[in-house]
């Protein structure tokens, strides 16, 4: 209840604000200037990360190679029966000395238990945990019921597709190390990114995110975990209490938390884990639903603690307010706009003045196209070395991505928080999919040869 009254202040503010100022003032004024913060913040984040790089160059940090904690790798599998086998073999490689890795199956109804079971009778690193039917749902559930059995000093979640380097540990760990860092997230990529238009924009939405992150890693701001390739140290995760039950995004709500709770997390873009892009767009609007519904949830939940913690840093809250405009930003941007087709079709109004409400429309649209636009061909450039061509062809591509998903579905889930009980809903994505697709494929040639074979036997008969 308190997260839907929040909400209705806030929209019912900006509401009125609009409203207000399209009357008295030219609004469009306002939302540039939101946008110029914005970039000005982006630009003072840009410095700070090649200070940072030059910094890091001359001085090189010292890595303490003694440092070498005991890690749980948890990997948290529900009808994961396709890939997780896979996935355990990889991470069996990594070049680290003390790490064990736990594998729950939550509640599974295909085989995905018995292959968990396999995998732990093959190898010694590797524990099975098997929840019952009844257990509460929820990954968050999941990694609190393995943090029961865990040895590590900390602990590394990886999703069930996920796949990385041997020396992924080793270029991690280290981030780590200082008392105040509570957790460290690595860079994510799309395996699969060639494969369609959809898992293309994901990578780059991908890079885009990378860029931010090291942007805030570089002022010291509200770095996020993000699920997949997370390590948290023990000491942290008691601090808070474990992951919290009760949310749709474990990542990001205690990415809050820990922030709340003083802790620094760290972004590491040399250590890459490698998931699965989804590859058709149903499941993919599920889970950017969730994502969404649980990144703004947890604003709502915690805003509260976040403005008057003591152990936050400035800087952390501060990059965390800036934060907040992106998701704003495209409310600003459907209500003014919905404003004005409103007052279209119910006020009179002269050619003049038509004609001028047009125009700003059409200014706001060609602003936020552009920051994104801007944003995700510096994000390709920087981070994926992609030719300057190529770059602005995937940067324009990725931004009608983000305007047909993002912004829709920012206004359904302020409607579903409004108006509809809040829900544990997940909206599980499935992987596997690619290798479905394959070995369909595969599976077609076959039968294709074997007609051609019957044939060429009834010729030769």
């Amino acid at each position: 209840m308190r997260e839907r009254i929040l909400l209705f202040i806030i929209l019912s503010f900006l509401g009125i604000f609009l409203y207000v100022f399209q009357n008295y003032v030219n609004t469009v004024l306002g939302f540039i200037i939101l946008c110029v913060c914005m970039v000005i913040y982006g630009l003072y984040s840009i410095a700070a990360t090649k200070y940072q790089a030059r910094k890091l160059k001359k001085h090189p940090p010292i890595i303490n190679e003694n440092y070498k904690p005991f890690i749980t790798i948890m990997i948290p599998a529900h009808n994961e029966e396709s890939v997780i086998e896979n996935t355990v073999e990889n991470i069996l490689l990594l070049d680290y000395p003390n790490y064990e890795i736990i594998l729950i199956d939550d509640r599974s109804d295909d085989n995905t238990a018995s292959v968990i079971k396999d995998l732990e009778s093959k190898h010694d690193q590797v524990k099975a945990l098997i929840r019952e039917q009844g257990a509460f749902p929820g990954k968050s559930a999941v990694l609190n019921d393995a943090f029961v059995i865990a040895q590590g000093d900390a602990v590394l979640v990886f999703d069930a597709d996920a796949t990385v380097e041997p020396d992924f540990l080793n270029k991690l760990v280290p981030n780590l190390e200082p008392s105040d860092v509570g957790a460290v997230q690595a860079r994510k990529i799309i395996r699969n990114k060639d494969y369609n238009l959809l898992t293309r924009c994901q990578n780059n939405e991908y890079t885009m995110d990378t860029h931010l992150q090291v942007g805030r890693d570089a002022v010291k701001g509200a770095v996020e975990l993000r699920g997949n390739g997370e390590l948290i140290k023990r000491e942290a995760l008691q601090d808070i209490g474990g992951w919290n039950n009760y949310t749709i995004t474990d990542d990001l709500d205690m990415s809050t938390r820990l922030h709340i709770k003083g802790w620094d997390i760290r972004f590491c873009p040399d250590a890459c884990v490698y998931e699965e892009g989804i590859v058709y767009i149903f499941p993919l609007f599920r889970q950017r639903r969730r994502w969404l519904e649980g990144t703004i949830r947890r604003y709502l939940e915690y805003f509260g603690e976040a403005i008057t913690s003591k152990k936050m840093s400035l800087r952390a809250r501060l990059d965390m307010t800036i934060y907040i405009t992106q998701f704003i930003m495209p409310l600003w941007f459907m209500m003014e706009v919905g404003i004005r087709i409103i007052k279209f079709f119910t006020d009179k109004i002269n050619p003049e003045a038509l004609h001028n409400e047009i125009l700003s429309s059409i200014v706001i649209s060609a602003v936020v196209g552009l920051g994104f636009f801007m944003l995700i061909r510096y994000s390709l450039r920087r981070y994926d070395n992609i030719p300057r061509l190529k770059a602005l062809k995937e940067a324009f591509i990725t931004t009608i991505y983000f305007l047909i998903i993002w912004f829709p579905m920012e206004l359904y889930i302020c409607a579903k928080i409004l108006f509809r009980k809040k829900d544990m809903n997940w909206g599980k994505t499935a992987h596997g999919l690619v290798t479905e697709e394959k070995q369909k494929i595969i599976d077609e040639i076959n039968k294709k040869l074997q007609k051609l074979q019957d044939r060429l036997q009834e010729v030769l008969k």
